[in-house]
């Protein structure tokens, strides 16, 4: 994980941005990958761990109807809770990780699936769907390299559509 954190903060140092993490099911990883770097302290605002449905909502601003008819596993989520740590925090760029990483189902999703976001500047936004294997570690250790992947992408303009993802209103990639 450190090696993609590195590289990340190396992009946000070379750019003069800044960072803030919104995280649910991997409860800190991000921001522990990224704060492990030596340095990380130039570029890092801050994070929060919303674990909880009613944490998107009332800290980070989650839309509550879209919660209670999609549920906390969903891209938009992620993307709300990526703006929502932006602003929050007064970062360039928020991150968020949302999803289910076992050992049951939750809000009609099975174990693997999850949403990654980053919000940037000029209402850029992009999201991720993912569809992993494996066991809860290997489901979150996986979240934290797809969202740093992800940041990396949109820092150095490498992001494109990929198979699982559609251009979507307001520059945001859409699953």
């Amino acid at each position: 994980m450190s090696a993609d954190a590195a590289g990340v903060l190396e992009a946000l140092v070379a750019r003069g941005r800044s960072v803030a993490v919104a995280e649910s099911l991997t409860g800190g990883l991000v921001a522990a990958a990224l704060t492990a770097v030596p340095g990380a302290s130039r570029v890092v605002r801050g994070s929060v761990t919303a674990y909880a449905t009613d944490v998107k909502r009332d800290v980070l601003g989650v839309d509550g109807a879209l919660l209670a008819v999609r549920g906390a596993v969903d891209a938009e989520v992620a993307r709300q809770m990526a703006r929502g740590v932006r602003a929050l925090l007064g970062a360039d760029w928020g991150l968020a990780t949302t999803g289910v990483a076992g050992p049951a189902p939750q809000d009609g999703q099975p174990v693997g699936t999850v949403f990654v976001a980053a919000a940037g500047p000029q209402e850029v936004c992009a999201a991720r769907r993912l569809s992993l294997d494996g066991d809860r570690e290997s489901i979150r250790t996986e979240s934290v390299r797809a969202v740093l992947a992800l940041l990396h992408d949109e820092l150095t303009a490498n992001a494109g559509a990929k198979d699982t993802e559609h251009k979507g209103g307001n520059g945001c990639l859409q699953p």
